[in-house]
Parts: C-alpha cells; sequence; structure tokens
C-alpha cells in the first residue's frame, strides 16, 4: 500500500505539473501581447496586474530600462502584492536557465516562471517580461492524496492486524485443543487400577486435510494404542492376579494333605500301636508322596510355561508330524479301546522345524482331552496334512461339544469350567494353556472350533524354522 500510494503519489504529480506547464505556457503566449502597451506607458508590474485582473498564484515580473524591475503577485483573495528587493533577486536567481522553470521565493511559495523579452514598439528597447504560477495548489493536492493514502494504508493495516489475529487464532484452534486435551490427559491417573482415557481431540478440530488437523488426529490415535496398552496392562493384571489365586489354591490342597497325613503319622508313631502304627505311617507316606508328585506336576507345569514364555525350552529340529500323529494314536488306543481311533494322513509326511518332544506334548494332550471329555464310542480321528507352507495337524471328535461359555477361555491357565464333558479325572487345567504356549514358541497356533457332535483342534505349525529359535 506504500509503494503504490507513493507511486501514486508521483504520477498524479507529473501530470498536474505538465498541466500548470501547459497553463503557463498559454499565460506566457497571452501576458506579451497584453502587456506591451501597459509597459510602454511606463508602468509598474504591480499597476499592470490591478489594470489586467489575473487567476490568484499568478506572479509577473517586469523590467523596462532604464527603471527598475518591479514584481507583484495576486494573493488567494484576489489582491496585489508587491514583492520586495530582496524577493525580486530570489526570482532574477532562478531565471537563469531557459524553459519553464521552479523559482521559490520567501514567504510567497513556489512558482513555475517563464521570462520573455518583450517590445513596446517594433525596434524599440526591449523589457524582460516574466510569468509565473504558484504550485500551491499541486502541493496541496499531492499533500491530501499523500494523507489520504497514508490514513488508509494505516487503517488497512490495523484491519490487517486484526484479520491476521483472528485468521491465526482460527487457524490455531484445533492446536490449542490438542494441547487441552493432552493438559487434560496428563492429570489423568494411569500408573495403576482401571484405567479408561475417554478424552479426545474434537472430530472438527482434528481434520487430516490441513496440518495442524493432521496433529489431532495423531493426539487421537496416539491415544487410543495408549488406552488399548492400558486395557492390555490391566487385563494382564487381572490375569496375572487369577493366576496366581489359582496356583495358591492348586497348591494349597496337596499341602493341606501333606500336613494332615504327616501329623497322622506323627501322632501314630507317639501312640506306638505297632503294626498298626507301622501300617498307619506306611499309608500316609503314600498319600504324602502322591500329594508331592501332584505338586511337583503343578510347579513343573508352571515352570514350563514360564520359560515357554520366555522362549525357552525349546530343541529345534526336522519332525514328522504323520509319524509323531501315528505314536500319539497308538499310546492313545493302548490308554483307552473305548474310543474308535482313526488316523487320516497323506502318502507324503508332513515335515516341521520343532522340537519334537514338545509337539509330542502336544499332540498327546489333545488325545487326552479328546479321550477325557467325550463318552465311550466317540470317533476321534487324527489328520495331518501340508498347508502353502504350514503343517496343520487337527484332532477331530463327534462328541457332544465343547459349551460356547468356555470356549474363549479354554486355552487359559487353570481353565476347567468344561461343563459340558463327563469329566473322568482331575487335572490342573494347565494342559491347553501349555500346549498353545508350545505353538506361539513354534510361532504357530492352536485353535478350537466345536459345535454338539462337531469338535476339532486345529494346530498350524509353519515348515520353515523361525529366524530366532530358543536354545
Amino acid at each position: 500500500m506504500v509503494l503504490v500510494g507513493v507511486a501514486t503519489s508521483a504520477i498524479l504529480g507529473g501530470v498536474l505539473e505538465a498541466s500548470l506547464t501547459e497553463q503557463l505556457r498559454s499565460s506566457v503566449e497571452r501576458t506579451p501581447v497584453m502587456a506591451r502597451q501597459l509597459i510602454a506607458a511606463g508602468l509598474t508590474a504591480e499597476e499592470i496586474l490591478e489594470e489586467q485582473p489575473q487567476q490568484p498564484g499568478f506572479l509577473l515580473a517586469v523590467e523596462s530600462p532604464p527603471q527598475s524591475p518591479t514584481a507583484a503577485v495576486v494573493e488567494s483573495d484576489g489582491s496585489v502584492t508587491e514583492l520586495t528587493e530582496k524577493q525580486i533577486v530570489q526570482l532574477a536567481a532562478g531565471l537563469r536557465a531557459e524553459g519553464p522553470l521552479v523559482v521559490t521565493i520567501d514567504d510567497i511559495g513556489t512558482f513555475r516562471v517563464h521570462g520573455s523579452a518583450v517590445s513596446s514598439v517594433p525596434g524599440g528597447p526591449q523589457s524582460i517580461v516574466v510569468v509565473g504560477l504558484s504550485r500551491a495548489d499541486v502541493a496541496l493536492t499531492i499533500g491530501q492524496m499523500l494523507t489520504t493514502i497514508a490514513l488508509l494504508t494505516l487503517g488497512g493495516l490495523v484491519l490487517l492486524a486484526a484479520a491476521t489475529a483472528w485468521t491465526i487464532r482460527a487457524g490455531l484452534a484445533p492446536l490449542r485443543a490438542v494441547a487441552d486435551t493432552a493438559e487434560r490427559v496428563a492429570t489423568l491417573p494411569l500408573d495403576q487400577g482401571e484405567v479408561s482415557i475417554a478424552e479426545r481431540v474434537p472430530a472438527h478440530q482434528a481434520d487430516p486435510r490441513t496440518e495442524v488437523g493432521r496433529v489431532g488426529e495423531a493426539l487421537n490415535t496416539l491415544l487410543d494404542h495408549v488406552g488399548a496398552s492400558l486395557d492390555a496392562r490391566q487385563h494382564n493384571e487381572e490375569r496375572m492376579r487369577r493366576f496366581v489365586a489359582d496356583a495358591s489354591h492348586e497348591l494349597r490342597t496337596p499341602l493341606a494333605s501333606i500336613r494332615g497325613y504327616s501329623e497322622l503319622s506323627l501322632r501314630a508313631l507317639r501312640q506306638g500301636h505297632g503294626a498298626a502304627t507301622v501300617e498307619t505311617t506306611e499309608a500316609s507316606l503314600e498319600r504324602i508322596q502322591a500329594q508331592s508328585l501332584r505338586m511337583t506336576t503343578l510347579v513343573e507345569d508352571l515352570l514350563l510355561l514360564a520359560r515357554l514364555d520366555e522362549g525357552q525350552e525349546l530343541v529345534y529340529g526336522a519332525v514328522d508330524l504323520s509319524r509323531l500323529a501315528i505314536e500319539s494314536v497308538g499310546d492313545a488306543q493302548a490308554a483307552d479301546a473305548g474310543h474308535s481311533w482313526i488316523l487320516d494322513l497323506s502318502d507324503e509326511p508332513v515335515v516341521v522345524a520343532g522340537d519334537g518332544g514338545r509337539l509330542s506334548q502336544v499332540v498327546g494332550n489333545l488325545l487326552a482331552n479328546a479321550r477325557t471329555h467325550t463318552p465311550e464310542g466317540t470317533t476321534v480321528t487324527v489328520s495331518a496334512t501340508a498347508d502353502d507352507g504350514f503343517a496343520v495337524l487337527r484332532v477331530h471328535d463327534d462328541g457332544p461339544g465343547i459349551d460356547p461359555g468356555v470356549r474363549d477361555e479354554l486355552f487359559e491357565r487353570f481353565s476347567r469350567a468344561d461343563r459340558s464333558r463327563a469329566r473322568k479325572t482331575g487335572g490342573t487345567g494347565l494342559g491347553l494353556s501349555i500346549a498353545q504356549a508350545i505353538a506361539l514358541a513354534h510361532a504357530g497356533e492352536l485353535s478350537v472350533r466345536s459345535e454338539p457332535g462337531d469338535t476339532t483342534f486345529e494346530l498350524r505349525l509353519p515348515t520353515v524354522m523361525p529366524t530366532t529359535p530358543a536354545d
């Protein structure tokens, strides 16, 4: 705006100066004719202007030898004022160049002037006539324009500043929303207990089409991930509490039995009834041994789970799942002839990279579950196939199926809430969780689908050995 104002003023000033110069030339052409007779009569410049009135700001200077030069100017009210000798000297000093000139005279202003020689009679002595026009109107017009432009520029800058401030505040509003959301989240207690992060940047301030909106969207995504992580942490804490409670419950029973039989043995020894004492002590020691074995099995299972979670306890090698299925089914037939055992194997062996002992434990556990939790006469089918880089071993039975209420918790540790199958033997509830842990340690998975008359456990393992096997 400043540059436009300066350029406009310069152009307008040039136009006004050109117009003033044109007026001056017209006056120069008229003045000699007008003033020839008056000069011949010996009139001064002041008397000539009084005889021939001119527009305000008109300057006339006359020098007719042997008379002294005279000069006068028409004031804004139409009166004529004679110039002093000093002012006439300033005017004469500015007339040394030819053509229209600009002369500044003290107390009366700046004039554009032009001088010429005039003869009152042909061939007679010549007089010097100087005509000038005041530049006050030009300066006033340019000054008014500059003042107007300056005021408009300042007003425009104020409006621009206000509009810029409003635009910036509106543009940064999503960023303030992000900061406010982050501050609210920072005050939440996230270190313990069940935590739910409900704070989010409003959707209208998380527009991914803008840079600041993308920040809000990114914070919302981050809060979603943090919320999911906190939910997982809470789930793990609850799972650990249940695990500790279940483990304590499982250990309490054998420990109570050991304590009871120990006290019974001590009481029998103290009473000392001969053969009866020996018989009682022997029975107590047998129960103590049985409970100790049960407790040892539980502790070993827990230790195995811990090591599998850490990626330990696996010794990799080539394992033929077809042979493993044959051997496991043979063991199951020997243990229970009341079920119908069927092998469904392909002609080619199905080989995977894994720990043969642990995979045998998985298959044995699946067959033991099928044998334990299904009635006699149930048909159990074991198959091993290759499927697009994976080896798949399935154990299918046509028993009553698994209760949908416990299907999702089937692979949890100490999960024994199986109400749909007739349990024949007890257990620690760690069998399927160990099988799942072994499958995961082999970069595979163990899944189940079940409905009445159709239950299938599926073990899916990659045929290529994992890149970072555990020692």
